[in-house]
C-alpha cells in the first residue's frame, strides 16, 4: 500500500574474537562497524583450550567498559560454532579485522566454512588502521608482563586491569 511503511529489519553484526585483552586495534574495528551497522555484537569467544590472562567474564567488563560510549554495541560469549552462535542473535555478518596478508589468508579460510556452514551469513574484512597493523593481544600481554608501557596500545581500563594482573 502507498503511504505505507515497511518494517525496518534492523542489520545485526557480529565482531568475534578473543580479546584477550581488546586492544586499540580492536577498538578501531569495533568503532568503524558500529557506524555500519544498528547493532554491533562484540562476541567474546569461550574457549575452554585456551588459557587465557583474562576469564571471559573479565574480558567483557573490560570491552563493556571500553565501548561504553557506543550505545549499538552489545557485549556477548559464546562457546558453538559462529554460524550456530548467528542464527541465535539473527545476525547475518561477520565482522573480521585484517591487519596483514597472512590474516587474509587465515580469515579467508574462515569465511568460506562458515559461508559453506550457512550461506546466509556474509563475512566483511575491515582493514586494521595502519597505526595498528603490527598490535596483537600477545604483544600486549607480553610488554605489560614486563612492566612496559601500554598506555598507547590498549584503552585505560584494559592498561589498568593489565597492570593489576601482572602486580600479582
Amino acid at each position: 500500500m502507498i503511504g505505507m511503511e515497511q518494517q525496518h529489519e534492523l542489520r545485526i553484526a557480529v565482531y568475534p574474537g578473543s580479546f584477550d585483552p581488546v586492544t586499540k586495534g580492536h577498538m578501531d574495528i569495533i568503532q568503524r562497524a558500529s557506524r555500519q551497522f544498528d547493532r554491533l555484537i562484540v562476541a567474546v569467544l569461550n574457549n575452554s583450550s585456551k588459557n587465557p590472562l583474562f576469564t571471559v567474564e573479565e574480558r567483557k567488563e573490560l570491552i563493556r567498559g571500553a565501548t561504553q560510549h557506543l550505545p549499538n554495541v552489545e557485549i556477548d560469549s559464546y562457546r558453538d560454532l559462529l554460524v550456530n552462535y548467528m542464527d541465535y542473535r539473527q545476525a547475518h555478518v561477520i565482522v573480521r579485522g585484517i591487519r596483514t596478508v597472512t590474516d587474509f589468508e587465515y580469515e579467508l579460510q574462515l569465511a568460506s566454512t562458515n559461508h559453506k556452514l550457512n550461506s546466509e551469513v556474509e563475512t566483511i574484512f575491515m582493514m586494521t588502521n595502519p597505526k595498528y597493523s603490527y598490535l596483537s593481544s600477545s604483544i600486549v600481554k607480553e610488554i605489560a608482563s614486563f612492566q612496559g608501557d601500554v598506555s598507547d596500545l590498549v584503552p585505560r581500563i584494559v592498561e589498568a586491569a593489565l597492570k593489576n594482573k601482572y602486580s600479582k
